[in-house]
């Protein structure tokens, strides 16, 4: 799955847990987390196997139950110990449902489990995957199918529950880029 698939499914999990939970939209802070959370796999993994090639496969080390069983209990007690068990939770969702996500369509309808095996590197082989030389690489050979129409789809889905939600970390994101733009031009001169 792609950045933007992965991030539409969190948000979809996470809004209707915060709207469930707690009656309310999500808050700012926990969509940070949350959006962190839902790319973490693919940023540790992807640039060290695509282009620096330490890993075996673009899903390995970070995608891997091993890595999540130890990781994710960190976090959550780290958000804990600052006050913001919210955040915690919002990163630990988005983190187990990119796990989730990468699981090939193909291999839940057929039950072929050999699709999984990423998930218990390096106990097991990850599948067989394409190569790709770089990140750029596979972004460059992207192309649509029906999966990839799929993804799309919930995209839109998600940005519209957003907007609805009241685009909650919007106005973090925002005031960073400018804070950053302003930084940038200050120190350029």
């Amino acid at each position: 799955m792609w950045p933007w698939g992965h991030l539409a499914v969190a948000y979809l999990l996470y809004t209707v847990y915060s709207h469930w939970r707690n009656r309310h939209p999500p808050k700012a802070l926990p969509v940070i987390a949350l959006a962190i959370g839902s790319q973490f796999p693919d940023l540790i993994d992807k640039p060290f196997a695509w282009t620096f090639e330490l890993l075996p496969a673009g899903r390995t080390l970070a995608h891997s139950v091993f890595v999540a069983a130890l990781l994710l209990p960190v976090v959550y007690r780290l958000a804990l110990r600052f006050d913001r068990p919210d955040i915690g939770a919002a990163f630990v969702l988005g983190h187990v449902s990119h796990l989730f996500a990468d699981i090939p369509p193909s291999a839940i309808r057929s039950g072929d489990p050999s699709a999984t095996t990423f998930l218990f590197w390096p106990l097991l082989e990850p599948p067989t995957y394409e190569s790709v030389d770089g990140i750029l690489a596979g972004f460059l050979r992207y192309s649509m199918g029906p999966f990839e129409w799929g993804q799309l789809g919930l995209v839109v889905i998600a940005i519209a529950v957003w907007v609805y939600d009241r685009m909650p970390g919007f106005d973090y994101v925002r005031c960073g880029i400018e804070r950053a733009i302003r930084w940038s031009s200050e120190n350029s001169q």
